[in-house]
């Protein structure tokens, strides 16, 4: 298939415009090459950064390299979209901040309190690709949605919608970093777009605020000590030193989004699939806590919660428990998080009665929380990585 390089240009206004018509907020389109990347990719990976994340290494290169992954791409058309619930309030960071100081309180990522932005972002950007193929006839093209090996950050960088923070998400002047990202490879050969600049300056709020102190420094990230990993991608024991950091987080966390200056310009969501469910924006540990099996897989059914499995789901609400009886240490409202602990003491997973039983223990000694040592290390950064 040939296009004129004028109508490649007006195809490509059109793609930024059916892009929006479908709830993306912004649409842009980058070259492949990535090469500036790759040894920083390497290193992190060489450094152990991505913990069990095999997946990171498992592809080598090819995550660096579009047109290895997907044979014939040679433009990547990047995509975001706005995630901050529709009823979300203007207020909406100080409730969170201060919802994480609550001890009875369970803490979810915004980003997981309604549906799977998989599905919502792979179903919207092959409806986008239908578009395309409508308009130009058959074209090679991939969908992709934090599922395979690419460097979305890199690529959305590339493509002008913005740039990498030193907490390695991207920023947007206009939406701070409260966005999924998506891909379209194609082998369509649209005009790029001019890459953002940085305007991070000589802030470090996220770097400064991160509980764990899993951003090492300016672009650097310990994915192994990122509360969004321990919660999601590790599927063993939290390490213990790391537990008490944690707090009342139970599934990721959005600490240096929450303190970054740019998402005072957050922008609302236009789809009602992020809408908070179930009472995802405050419920307790204790409530939490109490789901059986079938209640976690009902009440979870279509969100991106649902795939850590219940096991995960009570480990990490175990940790939170814990670190609430810390701080609640002989308060009456203590005895709810002791009861709500004990009613698991015999669970069928040694995984779980593992963290119950280091929770119940919390209760004892008020201990100093250990502080991790920083290592070295550079990060892709991201959601699941991730980390929609």
């Amino acid at each position: 298939m040939t296009v004129s390089n004028d109508n490649l240009t007006t195809l490509a206004l059109a793609i930024k415009a059916w892009g929006r018509e479908l709830g993306f907020a912004e649409i842009g389109i980058a070259d492949i090459d990535l090469s500036r990347h790759e040894a920083g990719l390497q290193a992190w990976l060489d450094a152990g950064h991505h913990g069990e994340m095999d997946y990171m290494a498992a592809h080598g290169m090819k995550r660096a390299r579009p047109a290895e992954l997907v044979p014939g791409t040679i433009r990547v058309i990047t995509a975001r979209m706005d995630y901050l619930p529709r009823d979300a309030e203007e207020g909406w960071r100080v409730t969170e901040e201060t919802r994480a100081r609550d001890p009875q309180a369970a803490v979810i990522s915004v980003y997981a309190r309604g549906r799977d932005y998989h599905k919502v972002l792979r179903a919207r950007l092959q409806q986008l690709a239908e578009r395309i193929r409508a308009e130009v006839g058959d074209f090679g093209y991939r969908v992709f949605t934090d599922s395979a090996p690419v460097m979305e950050v890199a690529l959305a960088e590339k493509s002008g919608i913005g740039w990498r923070g030193k907490h390695t998400l991207l920023l947007n002047r206009e939406a701070g970093s409260m966005f999924f990202l998506g891909e379209l490879y194609t082998d369509l050969p649209l005009p790029v777009d001019e890459p953002a600049s940085g305007h991070c300056g000589q802030c470090h709020a996220c770097i400064d605020s991160c509980p764990t102190q899993a951003i090492l420094g300016p672009y650097r990230l310990d994915a192994r000590r990122c509360i969004s990993y321990l919660t999601i991608e590790l599927k063993g024991s939290i390490p213990v030193e790391l537990r008490p950091l944690i707090g009342n987080r139970v599934y990721g966390c959005d600490e240096c989004q929450l303190v970054c200056p740019w998402n005072k310009f957050a922008q609302r969501s236009v789809l009602a699939d992020f809408d908070v469910r179930n009472g995802l924006d405050a419920p307790t540990l204790v409530e939490l806590f109490a789901w059986t099996e079938d209640d976690f897989n009902r009440r979870l059914e279509g969100s991106p919660i649902r795939r850590i499995g219940h096991e995960r789901w009570l480990r990490n609400l175990a940790v939170g428990l814990g670190n609430g009886l810390r701080d609640l240490r002989g308060a009456p409202e203590s005895e709810a998080l002791i009861a709500a602990l004990k009613t698991r003491e015999n669970d069928p997973s040694g995984m779980v009665r593992e963290h119950v039983t280091w929770a119940l223990a919390q209760v004892a000694e008020r201990i100093p929380l250990p502080l991790p040592q920083a290592g070295e290390g550079w990060g892709e950064g991201g959601r699941d990585e991730e980390r929609s």
